[in-house]
């Protein structure tokens, strides 16, 4: 019964993932073929309640990995969660950063880490993993997860003019940018060993399917 149960929620979690990212791209994608680059403004009035949603939502999957649900490891995932979480509710929700194109771009690149993510994960669930899909996922994944801290770089520096022309400003919104340059050396070192466990985890689960697909 537990794990029927279990099953039960993390597949509802994962589709509910899948459907929220999908409901994002399609937005934008939608959008920017209608608007051309006028549409990047918008971005986040259009897609922002929605994009923080699902964010909120992935703080859930730590607790999976530390509850033994999933089978991965914590510190991959804790660093991805956590720098998109970090980055968009202090800084991408600030009203003089919304409009900026690389938030567009944000979005995009965590939209499609997404979409190579929970489909895969669905797969997993109900029994029937596909071999090509595991490794569009792990081999896409990793220079999508590259672009998207390049991305997250690009974005504290944008909010330096903001930092020093904020004399003038209350020290509340102050102290948000400010954390985030604090933040920002250990988003740097975290994605970096990110990236070397993502890898050493690919090899790890493709090395694994080929020698079920030898004994199949």
């Amino acid at each position: 019964m537990r794990f029927s149960l279990s099953l039960a929620y993390l597949f509802s979690y994962n589709l509910l993932q899948f459907y929220g990212h999908t409901w994002i791209f399609t937005n934008m994608t939608a959008r920017f073929l209608s608007f051309g680059e006028d549409a990047q403004a918008g971005t986040f009035y259009f897609v922002g309640v929605m994009m923080g949603a699902c964010q909120l939502l992935s703080l859930l999957e730590l607790f999976h990995i530390a509850d033994g649900f999933e089978e991965c490891r914590l510190f991959p995932r804790f660093m991805q969660v956590m720098e998109r979480n970090v980055l968009l509710f202090l800084l991408i929700s600030l009203e003089e950063f919304q409009s900026k194109p690389v938030v567009c771009v944000q979005f995009y690149l965590w939209n499609i880490l997404g979409l190579l993510r929970y489909p895969h994960e669905l797969f997993c669930l109900i029994g029937t993993p596909y071999f090509k899909m595991l490794w569009v996922h792990q081999t896409l994944s990793i220079p999508v997860y590259l672009l998207s801290a390049v991305t997250e770089g690009i974005s504290i520096l944008h909010m330096l003019p903001y930092l020093s022309e904020s004399e003038g400003m209350d020290s509340v919104r102050l102290k948000v940018p400010a954390s985030i340059f604090i933040y920002s050396p250990y988003i740097l070192m975290g994605s970096s060993l990110t990236v070397l466990l993502l890898l050493k985890e690919r090899k790890e689960d493709l090395e694994s399917w080929n020698k079920k697909l030898k004994k199949d």
